[in-house]
């Protein structure tokens, strides 16, 4: 065990070294975005109203969040895979949930302001590298069949 690690060394110092930037970003998060919610979904938000957003600075902030948990991820699942056919796939799937959910977000906002419930888990989605724990075990589970 201790000499597979050996062996792969650059890819666990590249894995914890994605892992440490995740946890910089959750860290510092109300500092480097402008995001509303994160107080209000601290609070009980079931009966509260949404509150008050500047909605270019939380859609730019959104994006921006979601685009570096994206890279990061991004350069896990290559530096873990090493194969393009699945990076490919990986910003295929990035860039199809990123308009899904930057527009469920935006509708919600606008026409569902009782569905807070809905809003916390869109946005969810979007501000945590939640996709890369679901794609990683895919990727590895289809490549150990495709080994069979």
């Amino acid at each position: 065990m201790l000499n597979k690690l050996l062996e792969h060394k650059f890819k666990v110092l590249i894995a914890v070294l994605v892992v440490f930037c995740f946890g910089v970003i959750r860290s510092f998060e109300s500092k480097i975005f402008y995001d509303p919610f994160l107080i209000y979904f601290d609070s009980d938000f079931k009966d509260s109203p949404f509150p008050p957003v500047d909605s270019f600075k939380l859609f730019c902030g959104l994006l921006l969040r979601y685009l570096l948990n994206a890279v990061l991820s991004l350069l896990l699942i290559y530096t873990l895979f090493q194969n393009i056919e699945i990076l490919k796939f990986s910003v295929f799937l990035y860039g199809f949930f990123l308009i899904l959910l930057l527009s469920m977000f935006a509708i919600i906002i606008k026409y569902f302001q009782d569905w807070g419930w809905l809003l916390f888990y869109v946005r969810r989605f979007i501000i945590q590298p939640i996709f890369v724990l679901l794609f990683i075990p895919a990727f590895y589970y289809q490549q150990q069949n495709l080994k069979k």
